[in-house]
């Protein structure tokens, strides 16, 4: 694995301290409890996650699942907690389950179906081969909170009134654990607003189910709002990694 440049490695040092200042000011502005910090590294190199390591991330994001495979094969046994945040194809469960403690993007019964047979499929594996049976995978079931009737397909997610039958499938799967909310706010949208509503989802959800109450919401340009309405997990790329390089 190529390393971080001494110059590269201080830009990441100066980022990341900008951003846990806005997260500390946002949790002590709005009285909450300062939520998690998931690094965003879609696109940026195996070497940009070490240093992050390095300065006390625990957890990344991914994207990309071929991508995202690579970097924990190439950074295993470096005490990363692997959140997968993207859009998951049901092909590429059995891959996903390999590293990732959690997938952020739980949005369709079909996925629950896939990820309960591909944790089943590694846990025989690991049984095999002599290794302990890994921990359940945390699941954030994603809505899709934009308004209105007829929506056409966006960046994913379910749609509100399907989130309790989602959650009973989860609820029910061998190997998968309900571990709250995940969601985006709608482009052209107050994002506080948004977050509201995920907020009052997240109060349905955990009457239900009260170990479910992890919320992941706000990127790096609504932080704020998702902190005041009560998000555990934040996903922040660019604010911390910079523009994204090219992707030929």
């Amino acid at each position: 694995m190529s390393t971080t440049t001494t110059d590269r490695a201080a830009q990441l040092e100066e980022r990341l301290a900008r951003v846990r200042r806005r997260i500390s000011e946002a949790a002590e502005a709005s009285a909450r409890t300062e939520p998690a910090l998931i690094v965003v590294t879609k696109y940026f190199p195996a070497s940009d996650v070490a240093a992050l390591a390095g300065l006390g991330v625990r957890d990344v994001g991914e994207n990309k699942a071929q991508e995202a495979e690579a970097k924990a094969a190439e950074l295993d046994g470096s005490g990363l907690k692997w959140h997968f945040i993207g859009q998951l194809q049901t092909n590429k469960a059995k891959s996903v389950v390999r590293y990732a403690a959690a997938v952020h993007s739980v949005d369709r019964p079909g996925l629950v179906t896939a990820l309960g047979k591909a944790m089943a499929a590694e846990n025989r594996r690991r049984a095999d081969a002599g290794e302990p049976a890994r921990e359940p995978l945390d699941c954030y079931l994603q809505l899709d909170l934009r308004l209105g009737e007829d929506l056409e397909p966006g960046r994913g997610g379910a749609r509100p009134g399907d989130m309790m039958d989602l959650a009973a499938a989860v609820a029910a799967a061998d190997g998968l654990r309900l571990a709250g909310l995940m969601a985006v706010a709608p482009l052209g949208e107050d994002p506080a607003a948004a977050f509201a509503r995920l907020q009052e989802h997240s109060a349905e959800l955990t009457a239900a189910y009260p170990g479910a109450a992890g919320i992941s919401a706000g990127m790096s340009q609504d932080l704020e709002a998702a902190v005041a309405h009560g998000a555990t997990h934040l996903r922040i790329g660019s604010d911390v990694l910079g523009p994204r390089p090219a992707v030929g």
